[in-house]
C-alpha cells in the first residue's frame, strides 16, 4: 500500500504529525527578544487567551480603554512558565496593588550600596526563571515527542504534501508527488511538483510524508 500513489494520497495518518519538539534557549535578560519560525495562526485555547477574547467581544466600542488594566493584570500575575511576576523581574520588588494597605507615612532610607544590592537581587531573580523554563521545556518535549516520529529528509527525496484547503469530504488528503529541491532549515523545505515544474511550495516537516517507491524483483 505504501508504494501505491493513490493509496498514499488517500490514507489518513493515524498518528501524531512528524517532527520533534525544538526548544528555544531561555533569554539571558528581561528585554531579550526571542524569534521562531512562523507556523500559521493558532487559536488561543489557554485560559488567559479566552479571557482576553471575551473582553474584546464584550466591549467592542471601548476595548482599547481596557488595555492598560489588562496589561497591568498580566504584568502583576505569576506566570506558570517562569513561576515569577514580570513586574518583580524588572523592578526587583513586589508590585503595589490598589487594594494593598498603604502606610500613612512613607520614609525613604538612603543606602549607598542600594544599587549594588538591587543588581545582585535582580541577577538572582533572572537566574531562577531560566531553570524553571528549562524544566517546563523538558516536560513539554517529553509530552510532545511521545508517539511522534522524527524523519530526516534529503534533497531529491520524493514526498507528498498534505492538502490544507479541502473543499469536500472525498478530496485527496495528500497532494503530489513532490521532490525536495532545497532545505531551508531542520523543518522547512522547498518542494517542486514532479510533473508540474512551475508548482513550487515552501512546506514544513509536519505536513509532508515520504512516498515509498515500488521495488522491482529481479
Amino acid at each position: 500500500i505504501k508504494s501505491c500513489l493513490l493509496c498514499s494520497q488517500n490514507n489518513p495518518l493515524r498518528q501524531k504529525p512528524p517532527g520533534a519538539f525544538k526548544q528555544i534557549k531561555p533569554p539571558d535578560g528581561i528585554w531579550q527578544l526571542l524569534t521562531m519560525d512562523f507556523h500559521g495562526p493558532i487559536t488561543p485555547t489557554t485560559k488567559n487567551g479566552n479571557k482576553y477574547t471575551a473582553l474584546s467581544n464584550e466591549k467592542r466600542t471601548n476595548w482599547d480603554e481596557q488595555l492598560p488594566f489588562v496589561t497591568f493584570n498580566y504584568n502583576t500575575t505569576i506566570h506558570r512558565t517562569t513561576n515569577q511576576i514580570p513586574f518583580e523581574l524588572i523592578y526587583g520588588r513586589k508590585p503595589i496593588l490598589p487594594f494593598d494597605q498603604q502606610q500613612p507615612l512613607v520614609t525613604l532610607s538612603q543606602d549607598p550600596e542600594h544599587k549594588t544590592k538591587l543588581n545582585q537581587h535582580l541577577s538572582v531573580l533572572t537566574e531562577q526563571p531560566k531553570a524553571t523554563i528549562l524544566e517546563q521545556q523538558r516536560k513539554y518535549r517529553e509530552h510532545y515527542d511521545r508517539y511522534r516520529t522524527n524523519p530526516i529528509y534529503k534533497i531529491n527525496d520524493i514526498i507528498l504534501v498534505k492538502t490544507l484547503n479541502k473543499r469536500n469530504k472525498f478530496d485527496i488528503i495528500y497532494e503530489g508527488p513532490f521532490k525536495i529541491t532545497q532545505q531551508l532549515g531542520k523543518t522547512k523545505f522547498i518542494v517542486e511538483h514532479i510533473k508540474k515544474h512551475t508548482l513550487v511550495r515552501q512546506v514544513t516537516i509536519d505536513v509532508i510524508i515520504p512516498l515509498c517507491e515500488r521495488k522491482r524483483m529481479d
